[in-house]
């Protein structure tokens, strides 16, 4: 990759994967999600006392920035929330910065006009794909579509600078049948998927004079019979992973926050955050020497 570059040339993809647990990371094979974190980092974020371990709240923060007292997403149900003053990096970075956003995903709230929804409210370019069925087997097929509709186009097919990516099958698979052998196998699943991505973006044609930043996160964990919601350690525990130009390799110092991903896409494209944003969140700390994904 170029040492040269400019605010043209960076490109961010966050890649969301609902519900995985932390403490079973290591003993997965997750190649890929090792290679970010060999690249950077991985590290564990705590969900705050005031934020509900749900997904809805949890990823508000993560795209938005703000934590649940600001953007107002306390359920899964987004009704009531301030979305209009504290947007997704999606839809802030195309209204207001002019650049080239992509959200793709299948679960509705975060993508249609339904529960209060949309989370990402207007991206350049949004992909649906609705899983047929709430079962862990339908989700499957939704998280695979929806990996190949991304690779897709962060391979060439449009250009987005930012981009985000939501997985769901772990998460349903733990509803449906806690956090045993089916559960791990999608979590596996999920970072082959992370895997297709990141391939897609290396295989880009401009990709030698670009410079990417990845982060890989989770919103929440689960119980070991499968849920979420509670104040538990395995719910509170969450994690965030990420490679990129100045991003510090092995752990960051200090504790993450979800906040943090939405400010350091900003920083990553070289985008200083208005006073009018009351960002809660702060970027990954800074590297003298930057980690690049390789």
């Amino acid at each position: 990759m170029s040492s040269v570059w400019s605010a043209g040339s960076r490109r961010v993809l966050v890649v969301g994967i609902d519900g995985v647990r932390l403490d079973l990371l290591d003993a997965l094979h997750t190649p890929h999600l090792d290679a970010v974190a060999a690249a950077g980092f991985l590290s564990s974020v705590q969900v705050d006392e005031a934020t509900p371990t749900m997904s809805a709240p949890c990823w508000t923060t993560v795209v938005t920035g703000v934590g649940v007292a600001k953007h107002g997403v306390y359920g899964n149900q987004l009704g009531g929330n301030r979305l209009g003053d504290f947007p997704d990096f999606t839809t802030r970075l195309a209204a207001v910065h002019r650049r080239r956003t992509f959200a793709a995903g299948g679960w509705e709230p975060l993508f249609l006009n339904r529960s209060g929804g949309p989370l990402f409210a207007a991206p350049s370019r949004l992909s649906y794909i609705a899983p047929l069925e709430d079962t862990p087997q339908a989700w499957e097929v939704c998280d695979e579509q929806v990996a190949a509709d991304a690779a897709y186009v962060l391979g060439g097919g449009d250009d987005p600078q930012a981009s985000f990516v939501y997985l769901g099958s772990p998460d349903e698979t733990a509803h449906f049948l806690g956090c045993g052998r089916e559960y791990r196998q999608t979590i596996e699943a999920a970072d082959a998927r992370l895997g297709r991505l990141l391939g897609a973006v290396r295989s880009r044609p401009t990709f030698a004079d670009e410079e990417w930043t990845v982060i890989v996160v989770t919103d929440h964990g689960h119980v070991e019979q499968g849920g979420h919601g509670g104040r538990s350690e395995l719910e509170r525990t969450a994690w965030i992973c990420a490679c990129g130009p100045g991003i510090v390799r092995g752990a960051p110092v200090g504790p993450l926050h979800h906040a943090d991903v939405a400010a350091h896409v900003y920083a990553a494209l070289d985008i200083v955050p208005d006073s009018h944003w009351t960002l809660d969140g702060s970027p990954f700390t800074p590297a003298a020497d930057p980690a690049h994904l390789a």
